[in-house]
């Protein structure tokens, strides 16, 4: 796989993006993933603070990156 130049969460879109060296993208529909994941109120705050505050590690946790 190549190099990972970024790891953001775009508010604008409610995804993670994952961008890399040969220019392909990941992006991942936070959404989707919380309803899958968060059975609890406090499962989705966890996710969260992971959305804005370690992206990586919420990409990681979805098993995308």
């Amino acid at each position: 796989m190549n190099k990972m130049l970024s790891c953001e969460f775009n508010i604008d879109t409610g995804n993670v993006e994952l961008c890399y060296t040969d220019g392909s993208m990941i992006s991942i529909d936070c959404t989707e993933v919380e309803n899958e994941v968060a059975m609890s109120i406090n499962a989705r705050s966890e996710l969260d603070w992971l959305v804005y505050n370690a992206p990586l590690d919420y990409a990681e946790l979805s098993g995308r990156a």
